[in-house]
């Protein structure tokens, strides 16, 4: 890894190096906080979890010929080379941000409330078709796994597409530091993180933390149908580049052709930028809902930025595999089920119903708690239940204590709509076989720590046991 010798990583850390001279000069090949995926020659960082200390691997991980390990306290009697630290976490971070030091790309910031993974996977599948690029994989978008991610970057990769995540004040100041990028996509201002951020002009606030450690030749580029987004006005001296549908936006879409679950043909129009002129992109998105097209109009953008051809931005867009558990469909024998149980806040939430609403057949909403969302929890529970049944869902299940708040706002709007709900996932489990039918679209989705993916598991093994039982009495 370039730089990376253990004298720099000292120096950068300002860690004290315990070892011999003849380690000093020699560079890692890696870093990992996780013991299980140490190699020969990579630094281990042991981090002090709430139930796992790191330190308590150091022994393991340097008998599988690691080169180092940081610590946060004397090693007495360590045969092998270390570097003491105040804070291994701290110096994670500032390890990181010496490493992106030495690299010569180009780096895409992406934030928002909403949508920041579907942006940065579509950026990354359009600017792929001209460059080496390494994007953010899973959620390795917080102060530990953005360092990893810088970790993984190579002289070989040109730009970096980097999902930087925040629930507090200060936070993206700290990855925006690591990052330091070139380019920053805001995808929208919504309500996830009340409860630490108070208020959407807090989390404005605490997203665009990320200007102030923009490059000196930057681009700033916002949904500007969002409302409180649209009031950034001046970026250092320079004005925002905005796309919208809704707006007059430089970059907008228009003709837009729904496709239901097929996705979303539209047409974009690109201003001239830099030494590119003005152009129009034919666009098939192939993952359906409205949000896509805005994550559309932000790739589409940034490839016209650095120089993609319209027919490039064109395969890029409609090259873009889904994530599982972010808007994945999985299409079985007998159901469409809509994966989207990674995450929800509200405005995410009725994004997902949008698209479930647009399935043809018997419609299915399994939705659970949404947390972090302050003192209106529970209004914005009712409020995404009357929504589920104001899009004309069939089927409406809630799942857990904040969603029975949910199913009362359901209820309160139903009109030939069945709502459901269910303490837990077990109880709901317990009862999955009557629920569905042959042909049924199912939106899973809520908040992460409600591990729905088990739900997604579940349904997809009920369907093959389901078309097993129908066989069988075909047969007799």
């Amino acid at each position: 890894m370039k730089g990376l010798s253990l004298a720099n990583i000292a120096s950068a850390c300002g860690g004290t190096y315990r070892g011999s001279e003849d380690a000093r000069n020699r560079e890692i090949t890696g870093v990992a906080i996780d013991s299980r995926k140490i190699e020969k020659d990579f630094l281990f960082v042991p981090i002090k979890g709430a139930r796992v200390d790191g330190h308590d691997f150091i022994e393991q991980v340097m008998e599988k010929e690691a080169l180092c390990t940081l610590s946060e306290h004397p090693l007495t009697g360590a045969q092998y080379p270390y570097i003491l630290v105040n804070s291994t976490e701290q110096a994670l971070k500032d390890l990181a941000h010496f490493y992106r030091s030495q690299l010569d790309l180009k780096v895409i910031g992406i934030t928002g409330s909403v949508g920041k993974t579907s942006t940065k996977e579509l950026i990354a599948s359009v600017l792929e078709q001209k460059y080496r690029v390494l994007k953010t994989e899973g959620n390795y978008n917080n102060e530990i796994g953005l360092p990893l991610t810088i970790f993984r970057l190579t002289e070989e990769d040109e730009i970096a597409v980097l999902e930087m995540g925040i629930d507090h004040f200060g936070e993206m100041h700290r990855l925006a530091d690591i990052a330091r990028p070139n380019v920053c996509v805001i995808t929208n201002i919504g309500y996830a993180h009340l409860e630490n951020l108070g208020s959407r002009e807090g989390i404005l606030q605490a997203k665009t933390e990320m200007f102030e450690h923009l490059q000196p030749e930057f681009a700033v580029v916002l949904n500007g149908d969002d409302d409180m987004l649209r009031t950034v006005a001046d970026v250092h001296g320079q004005k925002p580049v905005f796309f919208g549908i809704d707006s007059a936006a430089p970059v907008f879409a228009s003709h837009i052709e729904n496709r239901g679950l097929k996705g979303t043909l539209c047409t974009i129009q690109l201003p001239a930028c830099g030494d590119f002129s003005e152009t129009t992109i034919q666009a098939d998105i192939p993952i359906p809902g409205k949000h896509m097209v805005y994550n559309a109009l932000a790739g589409a953008y940034i490839g016209h930025l650095f120089g993609l051809s319209p027919e490039e931005i064109e395969t890029g867009i409609h090259s873009l595999q889904p994530v599982t558990g972010r808007n994945h469909l999985i299409e079985t024998d007998t159901l469409m089920i809509l994966d989207d149980c990674y995450n929800a806040n509200p405005a995410s939430m009725r994004a997902s119903l949008d698209v479930l609403a647009l399935a043809t057949g018997r419609r299915v909403a399994v939705m659970g708690d949404m947390k972090e969302l302050g003192e209106n929890e529970e209004q914005l529970h009712f409020e995404t239940g009357e929504y589920a049944a104001r899009k004309g869902i069939d089927t409406i299940v809630c799942i857990g204590p904040l969603a029975c708040q949910m199913y009362l706002g359901a209820k309160n709007l139903a009109s030939g709509n069945t709502v459901l709900h269910y303490t837990g996932k077990e109880e709901f489990l317990h009862n999955l076989p009557s629920l569905f039918e042959a042909g049924d679209t199912v939106l899973v989705k809520a908040s992460n720590s409600m591990k729905f993916s088990e739900i997604v598991e579940a349904l997809t093994e009920f369907e093959a046991n389901t078309k097993d039982e129908i066989e069988k009495g075909a047969k007799q």
